[in-house]
């Protein structure tokens, strides 16, 4: 199936208001480096003080954003444990993280977040994207000469970056096929 970028304006105008597209300047100065991510316990009443140790250090190694969830009844150490990461906010990374947990758990008690991965630092910003969405931002876009743009799916944390003629449409598109989703958007955009 062809998606073209009429389709992707229908389904972008279904979406909830976000903010416009910036520029390479700006996505610099707002962007985080795309390492280290440090991980931050959730308040909770699943983990004990060792678990929950074992959850930071573990979640800490991943990549920002992410989130941690574990099934109350299955414990830290189940299959149903998942770490959802590389996502552009941690209320998507939240909800990949719940949904599979729950999907996997073998309890009746629904799974809970303890922990979350975001950038080292953290702090509101302007413009978030993942670790892997900020490293490609940091290593390609910013060498590309002329017309770019970089598209993100918010639920799926896929993105794309176009160059030239079209770029902005070229990376919506791509965003769509990488994500399977119909929900990218353009972040960063320079004529």
């Amino acid at each position: 199936m062809r998606i073209t970028p009429v389709c992707l304006m229908a389904a972008m105008a279904a979406l909830p208001a976000v903010a416009e597209p910036v520029d390479g300047k700006a996505a610099k100065a707002a962007l985080f480096k795309p390492a280290p991510a440090e991980a931050v316990l959730v308040p909770q009443d699943v983990l004990d003080e060792k678990e929950g140790q074992i959850a930071v250090q573990v979640a800490g190694q991943q990549p920002y954003y992410g989130a941690m969830a574990v099934a109350p009844e299955d414990g830290l150490l189940s299959d149903a444990t998942v770490a959802a990461t590389n996502y552009h906010d941690v209320d998507a990374a939240r909800e990949a993280a719940l949904e599979g947990c729950n999907a996997r758990r073998k309890g009746a008690a629904a799974c809970v977040i303890v922990a979350e991965i975001r950038p080292m630092g953290h702090e509101a910003r302007p413009l978030q994207l993942s670790s892997a969405a900020t490293e490609a931002f940091h290593g390609y876009y910013r060498k590309q000469r002329g017309a770019k743009a970089m598209a993100i799916s918010l639920s799926t944390g896929k993105w794309a970056v176009a160059t030239g003629e079209g770029a902005e449409a070229q990376a919506l598109a791509d965003c769509a096929l990488a994500a399977r989703a119909e929900d990218c958007l353009v972040a960063i955009l320079d004529d």
